[in-house]
């Protein structure tokens, strides 16, 4: 690896510890839910009823922003078309962002939630197939797999960074370190979560605030930034089947095992639950992807070249217009509410 690429993995991997630290420290007090209350239709009591903007939704949009940026700024380092790359990037996004919803609603029965394991299960099938359409239409050099080597690292740059809005919300906890034998309590005595407020799923959901649980969101990030990391020293010595086995194999695994930790409801009751499947299933998918499309000669990835490709003015735009529509999708609780009322202060008048 260069100079320029070492400092890149350094700065991401001091970025990323940082945050997650955050993350860990705050995020499971109450007020870290609720970021602001918009008034809405005003009561009969003379107080107005509000529509809460959660935190949940500022991390997710962050997550979006940050894992396509990823891809963007991979994609871009091998040669690739800006334009080829941005129309995979929405074809996918198109795809995913609905089936988070829809699958939510087949296998939890709930229609105000979302589910990343779902969506990135979608993902991960139609995006070889869509990155070779654009290949054979635009004529890009770079293959199918590099491809899915710079999507399996954002994706687990995604979905590391995402857990931490899991965190914020009180969703997808684990089990309780009074429930488990004393070989885990002694392990997770020390090194566990205990969520506050009453509006956390895992209060409404199990009651159990207060209570001293299994931190499964966090070991999810740092498992899954770490295998993005090593997709990314992969990536950048020019190995495109590990880059995108690695990541792939390690976050698909750990969301096998992980739903044993975890106490929050994910379907009907069966020995794997439906994301289970999901997970095991796109393993050998990925595997028979990098045997059909082949594993490509080493490749010379450019940092400084894709850093420089999204610095464009209309490459940022679209970012952040893409941060805007997602936190309109998951920003808006559907399942909080608030009462509101003004005053002015007298001795200010």
């Amino acid at each position: 690896m260069t100079t320029v690429d070492i400092l890149f993995m350094t700065i991401i991997s001091l970025t990323s510890a940082a945050v997650i630290g955050w993350g860990a420290r705050v995020l499971p007090a109450e007020k870290w839910q609720i970021l602001a209350a918009v008034p809405g239709n005003k009561r009969d009591d003379g107080t107005w009823a509000g529509r809460n903007l959660t935190y949940y939704g500022v991390i997710v949009a962050s997550a979006y922003t940050v894992s396509v940026s990823i891809f963007l700024l991979l994609m871009s380092s091998t040669g690739a078309s800006m334009t080829a790359i941005l129309i995979m990037t929405g074809l996918v996004l198109v795809v995913c962002v609905p089936a988070s919803k829809l699958l939510a609603i087949v296998v939890e029965k709930k229609r105000h939630t979302f589910t990343v394991g779902g969506a990135s299960f979608v993902g991960m099938i139609v995006a070889p197939w869509i990155w070779y359409a654009i290949r054979e239409q635009t004529g890009s050099g770079t293959t199918v797999t590099v491809s899915m080597a710079a999507l399996a690292i954002a994706y687990a740059f995604g979905e590391g960074f995402g857990r931490l809005a899991c965190i914020s919300f009180g969703c997808c906890y684990g089990r309780r370190v009074a429930d488990l034998s004393p070989f885990w309590q002694k392990i997770f005595r020390r090194f566990h979560f205990t969520f506050t407020g009453q509006t956390k799923k895992i209060a409404y959901a199990h009651g159990w605030d207060g209570q001293p649980v299994i931190p499964v969101q966090l070991i999810t990030s740092v498992l899954y930034i770490a295998a993005g990391l090593t997709g990314i020293a992969f990536f950048l010595n020019g190995l495109a089947a590990p880059a995108f086995l690695i990541p792939l194999m390690t976050t698909q695994l750990w969301r096998v095992l992980s739903e044993f930790l975890r106490a929050d409801f994910r379907g009907e009751e069966r020995r794997l639950t439906a994301y289970q499947i999901m997970a095991l299933a796109t393993i050998p998918y990925a595997g028979a992807v990098a045997l059909i499309f082949g594993a490509p000669a080493p490749f010379h990835p450019d940092i400084a070249a894709g850093l420089k490709a999204l610095w464009r003015p209309g490459v940022l735009l679209s970012v952040q217009l893409l941060w805007l529509l997602i936190f309109l999708q998951t920003g808006r609780s559907m399942v909080t509410g608030s009462r509101m009322s003004f005053f002015f202060h007298q001795d200010r008048i």
